[in-house]
């Protein structure tokens, strides 16, 4: 999938759980929320970009959720 569609689809995600989530608990809920809805493949796309290339054009709060799913993944999730 294309990583700026990706990028766009995190970054809306992540704008609806900055209004309707705890600050503390935003980051969690944008990972939780990709870990169910985005297929594997999408996930480890986002989190390559992250990783690869320091998430450009991810919002703060984006690139702490995907970090935040990186950390779950690679634990076997």
């Amino acid at each position: 999938m294309n990583i700026d569609l990706l990028t766009k689809m995190a970054n809306e995600i992540s704008a609806f759980f900055a209004t309707e989530s705890p600050p503390d608990r935003a980051a969690q809920d944008v990972a939780q929320h990709l870990r169910r809805f985005w297929e594997p493949r999408m996930r480890r796309q986002i989190i390559a970009h992250v990783r690869e290339h320091d998430g450009v054009g991810l919002t703060d709060l984006a690139r702490r959720g995907v970090e935040t799913l990186a950390a779950g993944e690679s634990g076997g999730a």
